[in-house]
């Protein structure tokens, strides 16, 4: 099993974090990772709870499994052509002050013998640069 742990502080309330994170479509204009869509709405809607988000250039599907707002929330990979597996990844806010610590989280295993750890150079390196990119909302 792979783990990937990444943190970010965003100079901004937990509330308005949390909601900008977890509006999915606007990841199209901050996250780096192309249009993202949803295809399914959750609950609460349209991001919570079922909620699927579709990364377009990756063909990437995730599920919204747990939503506590301005708190946590995890997701789980339903379908992609990511040679990965058994992934579940989780992102947590909190306050400290008036700005943001985010932990992202995932862990997953890898389809292909003895690649695992560079899928998980690059999911730190893809990480990393969505909350870079999340923070330069803020400013």
């Amino acid at each position: 099993m792979q783990h990937v742990e990444v943190m970010k502080v965003i100079e901004a309330p937990v509330e308005q974090v949390w909601n900008r994170y977890t509006d999915h479509v606007s990841w199209s204009q901050w996250a780096g990772f192309g249009r993202v869509r949803l295809a399914k709405e959750g609950v609460p809607p349209p991001n919570g709870v079922g909620c699927v988000r579709v990364f377009t250039a990756a063909g990437l599907h995730e599920e919204v499994i747990s939503f506590d707002p301005p708190r946590r929330m995890t997701y789980r990979i339903v379908k992609g052509i990511m040679p990965i597996k058994d992934h579940l990844g989780e992102v947590g806010f909190e306050p400290q002050g008036n700005a943001t610590r985010i932990v992202w989280r995932c862990q997953f295993e890898s389809r292909i013998p003895g690649l695992g750890g560079v899928v998980r150079w690059f999911i730190t390196r893809t990480f990393r640069q969505a909350l870079d990119g999340l923070a330069r909302t803020f400013r």
